[in-house]
């Protein structure tokens, strides 16, 4: 037994000083603020820590004015004409119903209201409530109940599964009012996550979506989740439905970055594999993302989605050059995975953003030879 526990502890010691070890043997050394050596992301233009946004993985003006007038004004009509404005089928709608949604539920969580005050989010129920038939605001409705059921209750209990069959019933409101809109069945993908859906349930929903958009990334990103290892599927099953959709990705389309989002959503919890990051598997899918980057529509709004997790990867790849080439683009927005999954996001890709500018100086680097 005192054998299995000092090998225990040669294991941690060792996950402990190999990260360390290797930045040395990048050149990469640890100093204080403010020492000469200390590499400053500022010198690059980045924005600092606190002035990060992370609402939202990239910029969307008219989405960050409007939600600036809701939440000032407690008024949906800008919302809803927003919405009735943006094309049905695309990426760009199910993000900003994902935002409308998101502002109603952190605004309910930090004000749940009382006997004389009013409860967050109080613009979305007047908006339902004289807007039953708007579609948008049925959307946005439904989206709002998931995030509720997740933020709120835990999965498997009797509260979350009371909350995500109202949000089922929800989304099947919303198709009713818009029949080719996509958007109510992807927020249902998540419905079928947290109930369970048998795989021939779930497939039907899926069926659904590509009848109506079959090259959306969202939809793919939340169908993956269900395919996961840690929810109804496994990780094989995972990798094979991501290459699937890499395979018949039409040109130009960022669905070949979906393997890189299946090897993200099953990274191992302590990693003890030395080059991990720089195995073929990681890889591949790296250069799979690094294509459809390049191949994508400079306005595609999942984008910024695939160049924040790239810098991850690119990170911990030890890829510096690469690395900033990806921040160069998104930095300022921070609102995607994996920075979401923390309780800091800004200081989580400040950390990622640091090391990057580390070691692309380590290694000869500076402002002047990033291209922009």
């Amino acid at each position: 037994m005192e054998i299995l526990w000092v090998l225990l502890a040669l294991a941690m010691f060792s996950m402990v000083l190999l990260p360390v070890l290797m930045r040395r043997r990048a050149g990469i050394q640890q100093v204080m603020p403010g020492d000469p050596d200390a590499a400053d992301p500022s010198n690059y233009g980045f924005l600092r820590q606190e002035e990060l946004d992370i609402r939202m993985p990239g910029p969307d003006q008219d989405l960050l004015d409007v939600l600036d007038l809701v939440q000032r004004t407690q008024d949906y009509r800008s919302a809803s004409q927003l919405l009735a404005g943006t094309e049905t089928a695309g990426e760009r709608r199910w993000q900003r119903v994902q935002a409308f949604a998101g502002a109603a539920s952190v605004e309910l969580q930090q004000r749940p209201g009382g006997v004389s005050e009013t409860p967050g989010g109080q613009w979305l129920r007047v908006w339902r409530a004289e807007q039953p038939k708007d579609a948008g605001g049925a959307a946005v409705h439904a989206e709002f109940l998931v995030q509720q059921a997740w933020r709120t209750s835990t999965p498997g209990t009797d509260e979350f599964r009371i909350i995500m069959e109202e949000a089922r019933a929800a989304c099947g409101e919303a198709a009713l009012l818009s029949p080719g809109d996509p958007v109510p069945y992807i927020i249902e993908l998540s419905v079928a996550r947290g109930l369970g859906y048998e795989q021939p349930e779930f497939e039907k929903l899926w069926l659904k979506i590509l009848d109506r958009a079959p090259s959306h990334m969202g939809a793919h990103l939340a169908a993956l989740h269900y395919w996961c290892e840690k929810w109804h599927g496994s990780r094989e099953v995972a990798y094979s439905f991501a290459e699937a959709a890499a395979a018949r990705a039409p040109e130009g389309s960022l669905l070949a970055a979906m393997p890189l989002f299946a090897v993200f959503e099953h990274l191992p919890e302590v990693n003890l594999v030395r080059g991990f990051y720089q195995s073929e598997v990681v890889t591949k899918a790296v250069h799979g993302a690094l294509f459809a980057v390049h191949a994508a529509r400079p306005d595609d709004p999942m984008l910024a989605h695939v160049r924040h997790l790239l810098v991850f990867f690119l990170v911990r790849s030890e890829r510096w050059a690469e690395a900033m080439n990806q921040l160069v683009h998104v930095d300022g927005h921070v609102g995607a995975l994996p920075w979401t999954l923390t309780s800091d996001p800004a200081a989580d890709y400040a950390i990622y953003r640091a090391l990057a500018v580390a070691g692309y100086e380590a290694n000869g680097g500076n402002p002047a030879t990033l291209p922009h």
